[in-house]
């Protein structure tokens, strides 16, 4: 096993996390990098195609944090992207990302890893699609966590088109059809919109109360005015986030909606300035939580009935890694015990890349995630010895903060990660210089 600048590194995955896990590989002298892509060019989950593939992007998707809060550390967005850009210009902010940092040249696309398994060197062997096996000295993993549906469990069965959000690539199949939308999270909100827009009738069934937050808050993006105050403490924080909520949206209630029964940050917040302006023009109807399905007809908890064409279950995804065997590693259900959601206490050559799910944006905290690994891996870092202990202490942590649901055993809050990873960071971290508006 080599070790050092010297080691052959593996990274699965081209999209978001796994480019910048390459060019930090790159920046502290890892030469001997591959990345494997299933895909034919790079971008992950922001490669749109209107046909069902990967990506979960659709036709009118834009993100849902601002640039400033979404670009890497040392690569900017240009100045003439809106707040929140597009997927095609998203798209294009990754693919000069991995050409301008030399990533590019080391991803083999149309490559699908379909096995990983560590040997007793603490090496890694990993068989390709077309039976192909290489040995790598570490792993890297980066292929994202929002493409494997998690669909939800109601009795009975419908027998319309019923069809998770994954499917869902534009609004133009549901004109003029009575379509209902289920989850009350940001690809919920977005494709009740995008039907509301057309369909006959639009619905959007929650379970419970969420806090639905306009992109725009007193007139900036709405991570950019907390960002303002993140550094004051929670206890003052909060209250100037529930006074600036109520003074944009007011009371839920007056939308037909639940209120929260839990605090602001204790859910993955809502980003949608639309939503609730659909439901006061009556474009988008509030359910209640679904208590059964009967052919075309959904009963709802509070008795009422209605017959729907198309169901859209908008409930999330489940976290998948397909190259470790189950008895290996599964993170499909229950916590997720990783030292600063990168590093494996039994697997010191496997680091994870992005696997989070933050209130805010992935890609910064992917982009400190690689940094931290890369340098461990030349020796510039080095866990600490009681990184079990942390990381029990982490898991406690994330669950009196968050409530429990499936999306959150990755949760995290935006600001406080990225603070935990940047302590972290070795003084001697190689590093180079911000690039500028280069696309």
């Amino acid at each position: 096993m080599k070790k050092g600048v010297d080691a052959r590194v593996c990274v699965i995955g081209a999209g978001p996390s796994g480019i910048t896990a390459a060019k930090n590989l790159l920046q502290v002298g890892i030469k001997n990098v591959v990345v494997y892509e299933k895909g034919d060019q790079v971008g992950g989950n922001w490669i749109y195609a209107p046909r069902l593939s990967h990506s979960s992007v659709y036709e009118t998707t834009h993100v849902i944090s601002s640039k400033k809060l979404s670009e890497y550390s040392d690569y900017p967005m240009p100045e003439d992207y809106p707040d929140y850009p597009s997927h095609k210009q998203i798209l294009a902010y990754f693919q000069n990302y991995a050409r301008e940092f030399g990533v590019t040249e080391h991803v083999r696309f149309n490559t699908e890893v379909c096995k990983a398994e560590k040997q007793p060197d603490e090496t890694w062997r990993l068989t390709l699609h077309d039976g192909t096996v290489e040995v790598f000295d570490y792993l890297l993993v980066a292929n994202g966590h929002h493409w494997n549906p998690r669909y939800p469990g109601y009795p009975g069965k419908f027998t319309g088109e019923y069809l998770h959000s994954h499917e869902f690539k534009s609004a133009a199949p549901f004109r003029d059809k009575r379509v209902l939308v289920i989850g009350g999270g940001n690809s919920a909100c977005d494709i009740a919109v995008e039907t509301g827009r057309i369909s006959a009738f639009t619905a959007i069934s929650m379970r419970r109360g969420y806090y639905i937050v306009p992109k725009l808050v007193l007139g900036k993006p709405a991570d950019m005015l907390n960002d303002l105050v993140v550094w004051l403490p929670d206890f003052i924080r909060k209250p100037l986030l529930y006074a600036s909520l109520w003074l944009s949206v007011g009371d839920y209630k007056d939308y037909g909606l639940e209120r929260p029964n839990h605090g602001i940050l204790q859910q993955h917040l809502t980003m949608n300035s639309e939503l609730l302006y659909f439901l006061r023009h009556g474009r988008v109807k509030p359910r209640r939580d679904i208590a059964r399905f009967d052919g075309k007809n959904v009963h709802f908890v509070d008795g009422t009935v209605e017959a729907y064409d198309v169901v859209v279950a908008a409930t999330g995804f489940v976290i998948t890694h397909p190259f470790f065997e189950k008895s290996f590693l599964d993170y499909s259900d229950g916590d997720v015990p990783l030292y600063l959601r990168t590093f494996h206490p039994d697997h010191p050559t496997l680091f994870f890349i992005g696997l989070v799910q933050p209130l805010g944006c992935i890609w910064p905290l992917a982009d400190a995630h690689a940094k931290l690994a890369a340098n461990a891996i030349v020796g510039n870092y080095t866990p600490p010895a009681d990184m079990r202990q942390r990381i029990a202490a982490d898991v406690e942590a994330r669950k009196r903060q968050f409530f429990k649901a499936d999306r959150h055993t990755i949760e995290v809050e935006y600001h406080k990660h990225l603070h935990a990873l940047q302590r972290e960071f070795p003084a001697n971290a190689p590093r180079w210089e911000r690039r500028g508006d280069s696309l």
